[in-house]
């Protein structure tokens, strides 16, 4: 299982966490993915950036990744 993180991106990758805001389990079948979406989206609207894998998660839970 894998957590969903929003991170300073100056910070190592394996760095402090500034939140969790989910996990991800790819081995489950489905695979399990679970965000809290409106911290998801309160992080976006600051001005996060997500990864590119996270941005698919977000996509398929319908959270969307664009602000304005």
């Amino acid at each position: 299982m894998w957590r969903v993180v929003v991170a300073d991106q100056r910070s190592p990758r394996d760095g402090r966490v500034i939140e969790t805001i989910g996990h991800y389990n790819a081995q489950t079948d489905p695979s399990t993915i679970v965000i809290n979406e409106e911290r998801a989206c309160s992080w976006l609207a600051r001005g996060a950036q997500p990864s590119d894998t996270v941005r698919k998660l977000l996509r398929i839970q319908g959270i969307e990744t664009r602000t304005g």
